[in-house]
C-alpha cells in the first residue's frame, strides 16, 4: 500500500479534527499520528481509510469540502453517525467554518485548541478525564474553551489533588455546554 501523508495532519480529509483526538494524545504505541501523519517509533498506529481513495479518484483534493460532489453520502444523515474516538459532529459545521474564515486561520484555531487541551491534560487530568478533555475542547468554540481556561486560572486552589483539579474543569465545561446547548457525549 502507498504511503499517504499530508502537510497537516492535525485536521483531516473528512474534516475530523484529529489533534483533538484521544488517540492522537495517547503516549503508547497505538498513537495515532493524526490524518495522513507519520508515525514515528516506537508509535505503529497508522490510520487507513477510505477517504484517501476517493480524495485521489477526485482529483486529489486536500479536503472533502473542496471535491464537486461534496457534500456526498459520506455526510448525508450525519446526525445518525456513530462516533468512536472522535466526534464526528461538528464534520460539516468545521468544512462551513473554513470557507468562511480561511483554512489558514481555521488551522490557527485549531492549533490554539490543541495547546489548550495539552495543557488540560498536564494540569488537569486526573487519569479519567482525556477523552472528556478532547471531547469539550473540540465541540466548544475557542473563545468559550478560553473562557473556561480563564475561570480555571481564577478559581483553581494550588493546593488542589488532582481528583479536585479535574472535576473543578469539568463542571465549569458541563456548564459552559449546558449553556451553548452542547451535548459533550459521544454518539455511540
Amino acid at each position: 500500500m502507498e504511503s499517504y501523508t499530508r502537510k497537516y495532519p492535525l485536521f483531516s480529509l473528512c474534516g475530523l479534527n484529529c489533534g483533538l483526538c484521544p488517540r492522537y494524545h495517547t503516549k503508547g504505541t497505538s498513537k495515532c499520528p493524526g490524518c495522513g501523519g507519520v508515525a514515528t517509533a516506537p508509535y505503529k498506529f497508522v490510520a487507513h481509510c477510505g477517504v484517501n481513495s476517493c480524495a485521489k479518484r477526485h482529483s486529489g483534493v486536500e479536503y472533502c469540502y473542496l471535491c464537486e460532489e461534496y457534500p456526498c453520502k459520506k455526510y448525508y444523515d450525519s446526525e445518525k453517525i456513530h462516533d468512536s474516538f472522535i466526534t464526528k459532529q461538528r464534520q460539516l459545521a468545521d468544512f462551513q467554518k473554513v470557507k468562511e474564515i480561511g483554512l489558514a486561520a481555521y488551522q490557527a484555531e485549531l492549533d490554539e485548541k490543541v495547546g489548550i487541551l495539552e495543557r488540560l491534560l498536564a494540569d488537569f487530568d486526573d487519569g479519567r478525564r482525556k477523552s472528556f478533555f478532547c471531547l469539550a475542547v473540540n465541540l466548544l468554540e475557542l473563545a468559550y474553551v478560553k473562557d473556561v481556561m480563564a475561570q480555571l486560572k481564577e478559581e483553581i486552589n494550588v493546593d488542589a489533588t488532582s481528583k479536585e483539579k479535574a472535576g473543578l474543569a469539568v463542571s465549569l465545561f458541563r456548564k459552559k455546554a449546558d449553556e451553548r446547548k452542547v451535548q459533550l457525549e459521544l454518539r455511540k
